[in-house]
């Protein structure tokens, strides 16, 4: 990093907030009076302890460490996701960060002018109309009228509320309030743009529009801080990806590692995922999914795939009750979050058949050369049918990464650069010459 121009410098950051604690209640009516007597002196002191902090290092039960000793840096032009669980302290970062809240300790060197995405609604002034709040953030991120006017279309334009623009933002729906301040926020050329999960609560066809504008903001050369539980999103936009866990960094890196170091944390193995508890199992009375993997040719567990070679699929699932016709299948979906396929069970011993109790195994094998590269995640379906009930139904239970490269036979070619497209199927190609 020295070698570049720094953006964001955080140095040994933390934030401590005092939480509430149950009060121990007065079992007797003595006990309630002199509890009244005492509470304005205990009031008083519990409202002070809400703003000093003096005993931090202490661990006391009424305090928490929403941030803990965390620094990095950011250079500019870097768009960096930064991926946890709920509660890790994501949000508390990009809120210091923005100067929206206060370090308890440490420091933040921000470089540059930043617009912050944080919450729906963040910025705007519910009794203003959509086109004074457009003007309201402007001038608050430094920005000259004439600057706003030249801007202003897109910014409409890109939202899709060009009907309610003049309406008061309090009557606009959570939707449209998310897509005007994205839109502002991406438009009026932050040097640096901070954006916390928001994006779920507008439509798949806006999320699409703004994944989009955000790698098109990172390409211009503009600072990127992009939390979310979307990991697709995180792999295609992030060059470099922050893994956040009880208010410290416990991994900064390339976005494919990082990920899957999540996702082992959070699922027991990117690539497995097993139940030794039948009552842990998801699904039903019916049947419960025992385990899924993702394997190589040689049987092995693994969580990278070469483009080159096939690999198979397992599904293992325990039928509870039996006479029942099933129907397994899986889907599988890229780093964008699009469907490439959905496959089903396709073994003639069994179909129409209904099932006596017993455990399974059934296996996909996918062949080589025809998914892209990146990284990929299954959902796992289970049903019974006729009718047609859903017993499982998990989502992105297992991750991959399918990887290239310019040696051997695969589709890539000579091609060295990052070739778009869901599939990458080797297909027969043959050139005749002619000389002139």
């Amino acid at each position: 990093m020295t070698d570049k121009v720094l953006a964001i410098k955080a140095e040994n950051l933390s934030k401590c907030y005092r939480i509430g604690l149950k009060e121990a209640l007065p079992d007797s009516l003595s006990g309630a009076f002199f509890e009244f007597l005492k509470s304005p002196l205990k009031n008083y002191r519990k409202f002070r302890s809400l703003y000093t902090f003096d005993d931090c290092d202490v661990e006391a039960e009424d305090l928490i460490w929403a941030l803990k000793g965390v620094s990095f840096e950011v250079g500019r032009g870097e768009v960096v996701g930064i991926i946890g669980r709920n509660g890790a302290g994501k949000s508390t970062l990009l809120k210091v960060l923005s100067r929206i809240t206060s370090p308890t300790s440490g420091a933040a060197e921000i470089r540059g002018r930043i617009s912050s995405l944080l919450e729906v609604g963040t910025g705007f002034h519910h009794e203003l109309t959509g086109r004074e709040n457009v003007y309201l953030n402007g001038t608050i991120l430094g920005m000259r009228k004439t600057e706003i006017d030249r801007k202003f279309d897109a910014i409409v334009g890109f939202s899709g509320i060009e009907k309610f623009i003049d309406t008061p933002v309090k009557r606009y729906s959570s939707g449209m309030m998310v897509r005007l301040a994205f839109s502002v926020a991406a438009h009026l050329e932050p040097e640096i743009l901070m954006i916390d999960e928001v994006l779920a609560v507008g439509d798949l066809e806006f999320q699409k529009k703004c994944l989009n504008k955000m790698e098109d903001v990172g390409q211009e050369g503009r600072t990127v801080l992009f939390v979310s539980h979307n990991l697709p999103a995180v792999t295609r936009l992030c060059q470099r990806v922050i893994l956040v866990d009880g208010g410290r960094i416990v991994e900064d890196g390339p976005p494919g590692a990082v990920v899957r170091k999540y996702l082992n944390a959070e699922q027991g193995g990117g690539a497995a995922q097993e139940w030794t508890d039948l009552g842990q199992a998801p699904g039903g009375p019916v049947v419960r999914l025992r385990a899924i993997r993702v394997r190589n040719v040689e049987g092995e567990v693994s969580e990278v795939v070469d483009i080159r070679s096939r690999f198979g699929i397992d599904i293992e699932y325990e039928v509870l009750q039996p006479d029942h016709q099933l129907l397994v299948r899986f889907g599988l979906r890229n780093e964008n979050g699009d469907l490439i396929f959905v496959s089903f069970e396709q073994d003639l011993e069994w179909r129409d058949r209904p099932r006596p109790r017993g455990r399974y195994r059934s296996t996909a094998w996918v062949p080589g050369n025809l998914l892209a590269e990146g990284m990929h995640y299954l959902n796992c379906f289970i049903s019974t049918i006729k009718p047609e009930t859903n017993q499982v139904g998990e989502y992105s239970i297992v991750a991959f990464q399918v990887v290239d490269t310019l040696e051997g036979d695969s589709a890539r070619g000579s091609v060295g650069r990052k070739i778009p497209g869901v599939i990458r199927p080797l297909l027969e190609w043959e050139t005749r010459f002619e000389a002139i």
